[in-house]
């Protein structure tokens, strides 16, 4: 689907640069570059998706806002989180009079939401510049430039997608760490997800090019990455090999200067015993686990069309705990699916109870539209679903909280990140993540080295939270440093965004709103 409305609203002003050609030249003949800042809604797929976004923009001569009022702004935009239509056309709302301010201002809607609701984003925001899906990142400069040379706003929804995302241009968010999408779309039909809808069938890369991406990663100082896939796992099945996955993370370690490797999100029904070996048997693939659950009632599991049961997945845990003793285990948790009984419910408590879940993603169930879930009967009533929410949170921050007082005591080794816990101005302390991805805050002894973001700590852990570490050593002799090649990296990105800051200091604007590979710090 592609198509060109007209935009009622449209105050911008048609490009005069004679010279230009729509589509291939967005920036005018201006002496300043027309600037840009992508908003991200949703999950780790979006967030990689920004990142093209953000490295087209700036390979057709846009430039990252820098705290003033960008000349371009994009949302990226989710369909599965709650409310997020009401997030979309709250901000879209609020830009319309900055926009009516700045009539050479520019507004582009793109991802999930953009694939399902179409052309429904201009009639809501008919200022709104240029609407693009899932299909058509590639598309976002050239439906700028249109909107621009035609004053017309722009629309353009493919129904498969035209070229693989990871062939574009791509603006990192971070030096030491980077998203690789290995497969896009997903083959299965869970009946409260929208997802294949709007992504389409699964696509899988070859892995050449997805090992000559990691490749150059590294080469450009990152020594971690995590593999991207709506079921990670299932990579492999366009091309007929079950074990692809299992082959691809056993030649990640094979890769030189690639210290973690990390994966999400994997599909229960799918995990099979070839990927707990190679992350067991391949040194750099992380004692980390993302396993979504859903809900521990086999009725439920059904209901939702989840191709796996209770016992099963409390097998999986079993055997990656057998093989990766200290593996950290996150989950996916829904509550208050439809006909969802008391004694469904008790059943995901005692799931969750024996499961000992580093930490959950935990939503209350609510209807998507475009989903089987959101025409079943016996929808609960929010009280009901409230009630068992905050009981299930409660359970698992008592998990998280005893599992993470386990940790005291143990060396670990932390990659500093640029970004620092919330009280960090009271305690001066530095953050990163454990390889099981642990969030540890952590503090750096009187004469001992400050440590660059991309660095590596090495400490003990002298308390515990239900959501966070932290290592206080009494000494340099209880703490040690090692710089990296991402520490160097990071150097280098700072001088070159014109001033190093201090080590371990956050890091300037980004055209991007987005952060590096996280869990969660707490259930929510």
């Amino acid at each position: 689907m592609s198509l060109t409305i007209p935009s009622p609203a449209a105050g911008t002003t048609p490009s005069t640069d004679a010279s230009s050609t729509p589509g291939t030249e967005p920036v005018s003949a201006a002496a300043q570059p027309r600037t840009y800042q992508v908003r991200t809604f949703g999950c780790q797929m979006n967030v990689h998706d920004s990142e093209r976004m953000s490295g087209m923009l700036e390979a057709a001569g846009y430039v990252p806002a820098a705290g003033e009022l960008a000349d371009v702004v994009v949302f990226n935009t989710c369909a599965v989180r709650e409310n997020a239509d009401n997030k979309l056309y709250g901000n879209l709302g609020i830009l319309a009079p900055v926009k009516a301010a700045n009539p050479g201002m520019q507004i582009a809607v793109g991802g999930c939401l953009a694939q399902k609701d179409r052309d429904a984003i201009l009639k809501k925001a008919p200022w709104v510049d240029a609407v693009f899906g899932t299909h058509n990142v590639g598309a976002l400069p050239a439906l700028l430039e249109r909107a621009r040379h035609n004053n017309e706003a722009q629309l353009e929804i493919l129904e498969s997608l035209d070229v693989f995302p990871s062939t574009l241009p791509t603006k990192r968010d971070s030096v030491y760490s980077g998203w690789v999408s290995i497969s896009v779309g997903c083959n299965n039909t869970c009946t409260f997800c929208i997802v294949p809808a709007l992504r389409g069938k699964e696509k899988d890369r070859r892995p050449g090019d997805i090992l000559a991406e990691i490749q150059a990663l590294v080469d450009d100082g990152a020594i971690e990455v995590t593999l991207l896939g709506q079921n990670v796992n299932s990579y492999g099945v366009e091309f007929g090999d079950r074990q692809a996955f299992s082959k691809l993370l056993r030649a990640c370690g094979d890769i030189p200067g690639l210290e973690r490797v990390r994966f999400t999100s994997p599909h229960p029904a799918a995990f099979t015993d070839d990927v707990i070996d190679a992350m067991a048997e391949t040194p750099n693939v992380m004692p980390q686990l993302h396993m979504p659950l859903q809900s521990g009632s086999d009725k439920v599991l059904k209901d939702m069309k989840r191709s796996y049961r209770s016992t099963k997945f409390l097998g999986i845990l079993d055997k990656v705990r057998d093989k990766i003793p200290h593996a950290a285990i996150s989950t996916d948790i829904i509550v208050g699916f439809p006909g969802e009984t008391e004694e469904d419910f008790q059943a995901t408590l005692d799931v969750v109870e024996q499961s000992r879940f580093a930490t959950a993603f935990t939503f209350q169930y609510s209807k998507r539209p475009g989903t089987p879930a959101a025409d079943l009967p016996d929808q609960l009533p929010k009280a009901v679903v409230q009630e068992r929410f905050e009981r299930l949170t409660a359970l698992q921050d008592r998990i998280a909280a005893e599992e993470n007082a386990r940790q005291l005591g143990r060396r670990v080794e932390v990659m500093v990140t640029a970004q620092s816990g919330r009280k960090a101005g009271e305690t001066h302390r530095l953050s990163g993540r454990a390889q099981d991805q642990r969030l540890v805050h952590f503090s750096v002894p009187a004469g001992a080295e400050t440590p660059r973001p991309g660095d590596l700590v090495t400490v003990t852990i002298t308390e515990a939270a239900a959501f966070h570490l932290v290592a206080d050593p009494a000494s340099a002799e209880y703490y040690s440093v090692r710089r990296s090649r991402a520490g160097d990296a990071w150097d280098r990105s700072q001088a070159d965004s014109c001033g190093a800051p201090a080590p371990g200091a956050a890091s300037g604007s980004s055209g991007v709103s987005l952060g590096m590979p996280t869990l969660p710090v707490r259930s929510r």
